[in-house]
């Protein structure tokens, strides 16, 4: 397939004619002299790419935003990063750092600079550690893979992305193959470094073609950074924040809650999130070759605020796409980016419950949400949970622990479904009804423990008004953004460690 070249990508993203380079002479590697032919193959390669090295960095603006943008060439010498490309790297990350700036990276390349030997393949270790510094910093990282990324700049600065996607029919991968070729003598298995696997298979978080690109960075910096409401969108209201709309009519009824919740036509996380954040950022899985499909996983912005979102997708479980350990290490996933950047974290809860099967329970179900339990009680950004229909068991309660806890008139909050939990206090699931009124599952409950915040109404039925539930919702949601983004970091954390600390108790 053709290459994009990265003056041809730098054109394509940024605001035309806004981009200054921030390259110097190379710097000049100790083995250029010491290896027979590679400063003549240096010369020639910049004469035939157009660049003096395998990497160009420097600035420009992307709809007026300064960003800092690194590209590899791949006509210089396969892309190959040696001692001088590595540098460029390093430097421009740096500054990109210490002046609190995104940095986009766009690799292609055949990996570390053979005539270089170890020392180009030990530059890997300083390119992570200033992307890492990049990131503790709170600054986004953006990674588009083209056509090819192997070697170790895919399993390095390629692979670190808050969010990374790929040019389409991209060869992608660790191993190359034609080094795979010659110590195997077989080709490589067709079809599995391709960006459309990866991407299928969570590695990635999506494939978009070399002119997509400005729109989906400009997109998720919107949401990274946090700006602040555009004229296109509804602005939060000035001054105190005003509470959403409190649920007058009496409290619902268990079962018929739970009815109510499981509903084919009732609005899931899927139609919510389309009709309230229509330009979202999908990402997709852990990262590391994970996709249940049954959680989605988002940059969005509600009523003008930016959000990580986490939502358990109903419409998507099934018996081969259950909630399971993966689902939850992609949510985890969410938490740091949310923590990494400083940006806050809603989460959506609608589930049927946990995968019941061999391979959840082999694959660490239990850990999962245990971990994602510890990482959300203390993550170190805002939090507020949406209970929007099924709370089942240790799946939803994942998800819970926020510094406000909104919930649809009809959602409700269980350690089992009623059926189950039927069966184990009456050996029988006929008595589900009867069992999930005693258990303190619905709205009304839940709000006069303390556990929810905010009880948002359904008039009479989510399903039977769509869309007036959905903004009213998303209303709520941005109400409660906005008031723990108000609120110091220090007391924030005490009250919802507070909260949960005495939750049950009888406190004098």
């Amino acid at each position: 397939m053709a290459r994009t070249g990265a003056l041809q990508i730098l054109d394509l993203v940024l605001d035309a004619g806004s981009f200054r380079s921030w390259d110097g002479a190379p710097v000049r590697s100790t083995q250029v002299d010491s290896v027979p032919g590679y400063a003549a193959a240096l010369e020639r390669a910049a004469r035939s790419s157009g660049v003096d090295e395998a990497v160009i960095t420097g600035e420009g603006t992307l709809r007026g935003r300064r960003v800092v943008f690194i590209a590899c060439e791949f006509d210089f010498l396969a892309g190959s990063i040696g001692i001088a490309a590595a540098e460029r790297i390093v430097s421009a990350i740096e500054r990109a750092t210490a002046e609190r700036l995104p940095v986009l990276a766009s690799p292609t390349s055949g990996g570390t600079r053979m005539q270089e030997g170890t020392i180009a393949f030990l530059q890997m270790v300083k390119i992570s550690g200033a992307v890492a510094g990049h990131k503790s910093a709170g600054l986004p990282y953006l990674v588009y893979l083209r056509h090819p990324t192997t070697g170790g700049v895919f399993a390095s600065w390629g692979s670190l992305g808050h969010v990374s996607v790929a040019e389409p029919g991209a060869l992608i991968g660790f191993l190359g193959p034609r080094v795979y070729e010659a110590l195997y003598q077989a080709p490589f298995p067709e079809g599995v470094q391709v960006s459309e696997n990866l991407a299928r298979r969570g590695m990635i978080d999506g494939v978009v073609p070399p002119e997509g690109v400005r729109d989906l960075t400009a997109m998720a910096l919107r949401v990274l950074c946090e700006d602040p409401p555009s004229d296109d969108e509804p602005a939060p209201p000035p001054g105190p924040v005003r509470p959403p709309e409190t649920d007058e009519a009496g409290p619902p009824d268990a079962w018929d809650a739970i009815t109510r919740s499981r509903r084919g036509d009732r609005p899931g996380a899927r139609s919510f999130l389309a009709r309230v954040a229509p330009d979202r950022v999908p990402l997709s899985g852990t990262g590391q070759g994970e996709d249940s499909g049954s959680l989605l996983l988002a940059l969005a912005r509600f009523r003008g605020q930016s959000a990580v979102v986490l939502a358990q997708d109903r419409d998507a479980e099934n018996e081969s796409s259950p909630l399971g350990p993966s689902a939850l290490r992609s949510a985890r996933r969410g938490m740091r980016i949310a923590a990494e950047v400083g940006v806050p974290l809603v989460l959506l809860i609608d589930t049927r419950g946990a995968a019941l099967s061999r391979e959840a329970e082999e694959g660490g179900l239990a850990g999962e949400i245990a971990r994602s339990l510890a990482d959300l009680v203390t993550l170190p950004t805002p939090t507020v949970s949406v209970i929007l229909g099924q709370g089942t068991g240790g799946a939803a309660l994942a998800m819970l622990p926020a510094d406000r806890v909104l919930c649809a008139r009809h959602g409700w909050l269980a350690p089992l479904p009623p059926e189950g939990a039927s069966a184990i206090l009456h050996h029988t699931t006929s008595r589900a009804a009867e069992v999930a009124r005693t258990q303190g599952i619905t709205s009304a409950d839940l709000h006069a423990a303390g556990i929810v915040d905010v009880v948002v109404p359904e008039r009479p039925d989510a399903a039977d008004e769509p869309d007036a539930f959905c903004d009213r919702l998303a209303d709520a949601v941005a109400s409660a953004l906005m008031e723990v983004r108000r609120l110091p970091p220090e007391r924030r954390y005490a009250e919802r460690m507070s909260r949960y600390r005495h939750l049950g108790l009888a406190l004098e």
